[in-house]
């Protein structure tokens, strides 16, 4: 058996099964949590990476449901925000990332177009007024729907000595390449 086929049948296996609240591992969803909300409405120009948009403000709403949730993060910096990157309709396995030109796999970049549209941002929370988090270094468009929070934790989350692979030679454009059409 191929190892292609080893995952489908282990995630047959896993869907088949009997797991906790009936979850199908071929079919998975999600509720948001709350609204992301930026000064950009157009991806054009908008900075692909929170390094790059330092300084630009922003805001989340959390639902009610999830405000309980907000305890005790108004101690920590920075957070991370996980959210569906809503305006994706379709991926490639083979993209030419915003900071190359050659074809790249998906998976070797931070391309919006993916299998699993979801995004990862790492920003600054300056305050949390019930259900409202001040955020700053927002590279991500309004109206985003937040799936999770999560800390940012330097001790745990920054790593010495690590690869960049093919982003090592472009890397010094981060702080200010911006989007373009090509994931349109």
């Amino acid at each position: 058996m191929t190892n292609n086929g080893k995952v489908r049948a282990t995630l047959r296996r896993l869907s088949s099964s009997v797991r906790p609240n009936n979850i199908d591992m071929n079919q998975i969803s999600f509720t948001p949590i709350g609204i992301i909300h930026s000064p950009f409405t157009e991806t054009d120009e908008m900075p692909i990476q929170p390094i790059g948009a330092q300084g630009i403000k922003g805001h989340i709403l959390i639902a009610d449901d999830f405000v309980e949730g907000l305890e005790d993060l108004d101690g920590f910096s920075h957070i991370y925000l996980l959210y569906h990157l809503h305006l994706s309709s379709s991926y490639s396995l083979k993209v030419a990332p915003f900071l190359d030109d050659q074809l790249r796999g998906v998976f070797s970049t931070r391309a919006p177009k993916r299998p699993n549209p979801i995004g990862l941002s790492v920003v600054k929370l300056n305050k949390i007024i019930m259900n409202r988090l001040e955020i700053e270094n927002v590279d991500i468009i309004d109206g985003t729907p937040l799936l999770d929070i999560k800390p940012y934790v330097p001790e745990v989350d920054k790593i010495e000595n690590s690869r960049i692979g093919w982003l090592s030679k472009n890397i010094k454009e981060i702080h200010s390449r911006k989007s373009d059409q090509r994931f349109k």
